[in-house]
Parts: structure tokens; C-alpha cells; sequence
């Protein structure tokens, strides 16, 4: 498991790379970017929140699949907490997008791929559970941060627009999944395969996003920038040591831990950039945050995972 991971790791760097070339080759600019990111927060991601949960019943299946949504609802809530601790200032406009990245983890993006290579569709079933409850928090409380002015406060047009977010396509798509699935209703075959091929452009969708936001960026002024150092370590390292020790203590499938520890140690959610995009915040501070801990978590999510070998 431990060589899989680093390998599905360089190839989603690789294809980051290519996004920083084709920013400075000129293929794509600041709006097509944006209209990429709509393109991945609005359809290809609730695409995979429905065709991951098109899985066959076993109670065994159920049981795993509620104990992974406690174990993420759980993880999300000490996530939010430890956020709210570490992470403080006066600038209230990066301190969004810095509480955003330190939180939220690339679990679709970077999860599916290292997951279904390692634990198979057991482990991206129980990742399902993971994504959806990712999906409810960040299009809830995360989108408020991503909203707040200046000042910190939330207007009256972002409040409002927060409540709406509980009919955003990824909840609704969510949902629909869990109804799909404990119904046992499965897409004609003709559907499945051409969700699957919207599903595939996930990836490297996401990771071209990154590198041209990345492309913007100066490396040594980001090197230079402590707060980075600090989200990072908190997403990277606290995070998941945190729920590592969660592991520890309960009894759970060694496929669900596995899967909850990986999603949990992925980077920075690259929904932050999407999301900086797409609602007027530092976008470039965004990337430059998804970028350093996705290259940082080359290191320490084969890390964990050595930990857990030993430990669980």
C-alpha cells in the first residue's frame, strides 16, 4: 500500500504540472479557470457524490457505511474546532481561506484515486460516506467562510445564499446516491458508463485548476510565507494523527479506517480554489496553499499509513 500511494501521488502532481503549462502557454486564462472550477464543483463532483454509492447491499456493506459517516461527522467536527483554535489573525478575508484549507481535505480528488488503488470499491463506497458528510459541511459552514466580507461578518445576501447551499447540487446528489443505493436502483448500463466518463475528469480536472492558479504564484515569496507552514502542519499532520488516535481506541474495519485515515490526510481540499474562484477571495493564496501541502503530502500520507500498519 505504502509504494501504491506515492505513485498515484506523483502522477496527480504530474498532471498539476501540466496545468502550470498551460497557464504560461496561454491555453487557458483567469475566466476560463473559473469556468473550469463551475465545471467541477456544479457537475463533475456531484457526478461521483451518485455513481460511488452504485454498489450492491450487504448488511456488512451498511454497517461500514454508518460507522464510516459517524467517524467522518466526528472528524470534521474536531477539524472545525482545531481550525478555529489555530488559525487566527485580522485579516479576515485570508483567515477564511487559511480555516478552509487547514479543515477541509481533497477527499474526492485525491482520495478516490489513492483509494480505489489501494482498498478496491469496498474502500471508495466507505469514502462515499466521507465525501458526503466533506460535502455538507463545506457547502455549509465552509462556504460561510469563503463568504464572510472583510470584516469577518456574513451579510445578508451570503446568509441567505448559505441556506440555499443545503439545496446545492452536491448535497442533493449525495443524497440521491444514499436513496439509489439502499433502494438498490441501478442505472441502465448506457447511464452508468457516461457518468463514469464525467466521474473520470475529476482528477485531472482538479489538478489542472490547481497548477494554473499555481502557474500565478511566486515560489519564493510562497516558501517565504510562515502562515503556510502553519495550515499545512495543522491539515497534514494534526489532523490525521488526531484521528489515527480515534482508530486506536474503537473498533472498526481495518478497510474503513484506512479509508477514514487517507481522507482525513489528503491535502487541502481543492474545492478551496474552486470556491476562492468562484466567490471573490484570495484564489491565488488558495492554490499556493493546495499546492504546498499536496507536495508535502507526498511525505506524510505514506507516513501515516506506515503508523497505522503498525498500530491498528
Amino acid at each position: 500500500m505504502f509504494s501504491i500511494i506515492v505513485i498515484q501521488i506523483i502522477k496527480m502532481l504530474l498532471i498539476l504540472c501540466v496545468g502550470v503549462l498551460c497557464w504560461h502557454l496561454k491555453l487557458i486564462d483567469e475566466h476560463t479557470n473559473k469556468g473550469l472550477a463551475n465545471l467541477l464543483l456544479l457537475v463533475v463532483n456531484p457526478v461521483i457524490a451518485v455513481t460511488a454509492l452504485q454498489a450492491d447491499y450487504r448488511p456488512e456493506l451498511v454497517h461500514g457505511l454508518l460507522i464510516s459517516f459517524a467517524l467522518a461527522i466526528a472528524t470534521h467536527l474536531i477539524m472545525i474546532l482545531v481550525s478555529s483554535l489555530l488559525v487566527r489573525g485580522s485579516d479576515h478575508g485570508n483567515i477564511s481561506v487559511e480555516r478552509f484549507c487547514s479543515m477541509y481535505s481533497n477527499c474526492g480528488f485525491f482520495g478516490i484515486p489513492l483509494i480505489q488503488s489501494t482498498l478496491g470499491n469496498e474502500g471508495v463506497l466507505y469514502l462515499a460516506a466521507y465525501i458526503t458528510i466533506f460535502n455538507v459541511f463545506s457547502w455549509t459552514h465552509g462556504l460561510g467562510l469563503m463568504t464572510r466580507d472583510t470584516t469577518g461578518q456574513v451579510s445578508g445576501t451570503s446568509a441567505k445564499q448559505l441556506l440555499k447551499n443545503l439545496c446545492s447540487p452536491m448535497i442533493l446528489a449525495s443524497a440521491l446516491g444514499l436513496v439509489l443505493f439502499f433502494l438498490q436502483i441501478k442505472f441502465p448500463p448506457i447511464i452508468a458508463d457516461t457518468l463514469d466518463y464525467i466521474g473520470d475528469m475529476n482528477t485531472p480536472l482538479a489538478m489542472i485548476i490547481a497548477g494554473t492558479s499555481v502557474a500565478q504564484t511566486s515560489i519564493p515569496s510562497l516558501l517565504k510565507n510562515r502562515r503556510i507552514y502553519l495550515v499545512s502542519s495543522i491539515k497534514l499532520l494534526i489532523m490525521p494523527a488526531l484521528l489515527l488516535a480515534i482508530l486506536l481506541v474503537v473498533n472498526v474495519n481495518s478497510t474503513v479506517a484506512y479509508t477514514m485515515l487517507i481522507a482525513a490526510a489528503c491535502p487541502s481540499a481543492a474545492t478551496g480554489t474552486a470556491f476562492a474562484l468562484r466567490y471573490g477571495k484570495n484564489y491565488t493564496y488558495s492554490s499556493e496553499l493546495y499546492a504546498f501541502s499536496t507536495l508535502c503530502s507526498l511525505v506524510t500520507i505514506p507516513l501515516f499509513i506506515y503508523a497505522a500498519e503498525r498500530l491498528l
